[in-house]
């Protein structure tokens, strides 16, 4: 028997573990990766069985009386992911923040580390965060870029106009308050240059 990235299965426990594993999946999940902890680093803990699926992160752990514990991380709460390894075994530490999806000023953070796993477990498992912490990161680099262009007074890269009034609340033009704007999002890095003469373009047209 193998999981998903092609590890055998060696014992009951493991078996076990995975059974628990496939029994928690949602109806068209599937299971991509999973990873136990070495047998001796069991004998002092209570085993843990980590697994990535298509969409979250899941650790489920035993009881000392029978039965067992699972928690969850979805992938776009995935904030950043480390691998330390040795000869046979490594250390997996993922930190996840606690928002609403895609909520950018969160600033609460989860910290799960696991130990001892196997080491070519723990790397499948590794690679596939890293995959979808770029494809969330991507997304709310881009949710953070529309939030920016709206509080920007609703500058658009394409098609019309851009309306404006004359003077803003503190005495800057409309046009002078867009204009800096754009420039603070290009000195952040949040726009291209193309981008940011696309919008002064616009805004000089519009005067």
């Amino acid at each position: 028997m193998t999981d998903p990235a092609g590890n055998a299965a060696t014992d009951a426990s493991s078996n076990r573990a995975l059974g628990i594993l496939r029994d928690l999946l949602t109806t068209d999940e599937t299971l991509e990766a999973w990873a136990m902890q070495h047998r001796l680093f069991a004998l002092m803990h209570r085993r843990v069985c980590i697994a990535a699926t298509s969409g979250r992160f899941i650790s489920v752990s035993r009881n000392l009386l029978g039965g067992y514990e699972s928690a969850d991380i979805r992938w776009q709460d995935l904030k950043e992911t480390r691998i330390r390894a040795g000869i046979i075994s490594a250390d997996l530490t993922l930190v996840a923040q606690t928002s609403a999806d895609l909520n950018i000023g969160s600033e609460i953070n989860r910290v799960w580390t696991f130990d001892g796993l196997v080491k070519d477990q723990a790397q499948a498992i590794y690679r596939i965060c890293q995959q979808h912490d770029q494809v969330w990161r991507e997304k709310r680099r881009v949710r953070e870029l529309e939030e920016l262009r709206a509080k920007s007074g609703g500058v658009q890269f394409s098609g019309g106009a851009t309306p404006y009034s004359a003077d803003s609340a503190g005495g800057e033009s409309e046009p002078a308050r867009r204009l800096r704007q754009a420039k603070e999002m290009l000195d952040a890095r949040l726009i291209s240059d193309s981008e940011f003469e696309s919008i002064k373009a616009k805004i000089v047209s519009g005067l």
